[in-house]
């Protein structure tokens, strides 16, 4: 069950754009540089990695502010390619390491694996409370013994 199942549109919107902020404090340049493609950051990744749609960074003003912001600044300390500029994107070089690309794949599965957790773990707290209530209630009522 998705936990922003039962939120009005405003605060579906406040979550994606909490998310997409904290998407952002937990990358690094070096990150951001991977993520380049035809000079801007992936849209496709972005809304995986943030679990929410790709329309998300197109219709919610907020979110579509804030990735234009971040994409300026990243071309000021030029982690991104300026936007006049005709070239292609530098590809980045092969790193020394052999295993790098087993690494960075076990990386993003284990980032993607950890997110799914914590939702699931967001739900499960929710109703824990939700039992706990009926447990006080139940206790207090005198149907359940103590």
């Amino acid at each position: 069950m998705n936990a922003t199942h039962n939120l009005s549109g405003k605060q579906k919107a406040d979550h994606n754009l909490a998310t997409f902020l904290s998407w952002i404090a937990g990358k690094t340049d070096s990150d951001f540089r991977e993520m380049v493609v035809r000079g801007q950051l992936s849209r496709q990744e972005i809304a995986r990695e943030c679990c929410f749609a790709r329309s998300v960074l197109l219709q919610n003003p907020r979110v579509r502010d804030e990735l234009r912001s971040l994409e300026t600044q990243l071309r000021e300390r030029g982690v991104l390619p300026s936007q006049t500029s005709d070239d292609i994107p530098s590809v980045p070089v092969a790193q020394a390491n052999p295993h790098a690309a087993e690494d960075k794949a076990r990386m993003k599965r284990l980032e993607s694996e950890n997110a799914a957790l914590k939702a699931e773990l967001t739900e499960l707290r929710g109703e824990l409370d939700r039992y706990r209530v009926m447990d006080n209630i139940l206790c207090s009522t005198g149907r359940l013994p103590r």
